[in-house]
């Protein structure tokens, strides 16, 4: 196949009528581009070019294969033309894949925003609590939560998210409220995704426990629903729930105690080279929307986690499950996602 160089060097000595006027152009010696239009002749077959000792013409082969070059180099500059734009100018399709009540929540509201700041940007979000292989599926960025594991997809943490152990007052009233983690084996816990194991900061450290319940979905909006109707205790993030904190609708149990760190927002992407102008403007949308906290941090005024456990204290019997026990050797780099 030949080279896109030497249909260009063949365009320019037929344009100008001078090896060294070409040569010139292009930054090459008049021996190099004679010695490209001679092989570009071998390898088409045909003569290309009348050369005598004072000029240089088109046959009538070259005149043919000239406009038709003239062509190909016109479509290559366009199409270089749109990478260029596209890539300096927020423009085009927009596919993203998100969390469903993060998304409704935190994202949705603020996409008249964001439209009104890159009017040509059209926006195509698929939402589910599952993590989908973004390249495979064709999406040029994802919105997650969760720890997120080494990969050669690019992260950029987009805020904190902060989590609580809570429950409604109806399950609280009904089966008591745990006084330390150990407690927690004798209580319904719920389960949203990759939740089988509960990864905390608290008065000593961090600590991992593993929890079971009889309620589990890949929705966290399925189990949020659950939380609310006094089914369990779950461990949820605060801009999932902090309104029902604020309102008494849930209470939070074990104060001392919050979600590893570790887990956070982040827009996850294929690549950092060459990443459209549109993709960029998303994420340092939503990062400069959400901050150093997030605003739905700064509402929240309850409990903070503080001090050693409290004694233990008699609780009543949750619903019939198996009793969690404490994980102290689990999966360190298990995923804790909240979706």
């Amino acid at each position: 196949m030949t080279a896109i160089t030497d249909l260009d060097i063949f365009a320019r000595v037929a344009r100008t009528g001078n090896m060294s006027a070409a040569g010139r152009e292009m930054g090459l010696s008049p021996a190099v581009v004679s010695k490209r239009v001679s092989l570009l002749e071998e390898e088409l077959g045909a003569r290309l070019f009348q050369r005598t000792t004072r000029q240089l013409t088109l046959t009538e082969t070259g005149e043919g294969y000239y406009k038709r070059v003239v062509d190909i180099l016109n479509l290559v500059e366009e199409a270089e033309d749109f990478v260029s734009r596209r890539n300096t100018k927020a423009r085009g399709l927009l596919k993203v894949t998100a969390p469903t009540s993060f998304s409704r929540q935190h994202i949705a509201p603020y996409l008249a925003d964001f439209l009104g700041k890159y009017p040509e940007i059209e926006l195509d979000f698929h939402l589910t609590d599952d993590f989908v292989d973004i390249i495979s599926r064709g999406f040029d960025v994802a919105i997650r939560i969760g720890e997120l594991q080494d990969s050669s997809l690019v992260q950029k943490k987009l805020a904190a998210d902060r989590r609580v152990i809570c429950a409604s007052p109806k399950y609280l009233e009904k089966y008591g409220t745990p006084a330390n983690l150990a407690e927690l084996d004798m209580h319904n816990c719920l389960s949203a995704g990759a939740q089988d194991f509960w990864r905390l900061t608290g008065p000593n450290g961090p600590e991992t426990i593993r929890v079971k319940g009889n309620i589990r979905s890949n929705s966290a909006e399925f189990v949020r629903t659950a939380l609310m109707s006094g089914l369990g205790i779950a461990l949820r993030s605060i801009w999932d729930i902090g309104p029902e904190l604020q309102r008494g609708e849930l209470k939070v149990v074990l104060p001392e105690y919050r979600g590893a760190d570790s887990v956070a927002i982040y827009a996850v992407y294929p690549c950092r080279d060459f990443m459209p102008t549109k993709v960029n403007a998303l994420i340092e949308f939503l990062a400069d929307l959400y901050g150093t906290e997030p605003y739905w941090d700064k509402a929240y005024d309850g409990p903070k986690p503080h001090g050693a456990a409290k004694p233990s204290a008699k609780v009543g019997a949750a619903p019939s499950v198996r009793a969690a026990k404490p994980a102290a050797n689990a999966d360190k780099n298990a995923q804790a996602a909240t979706r």
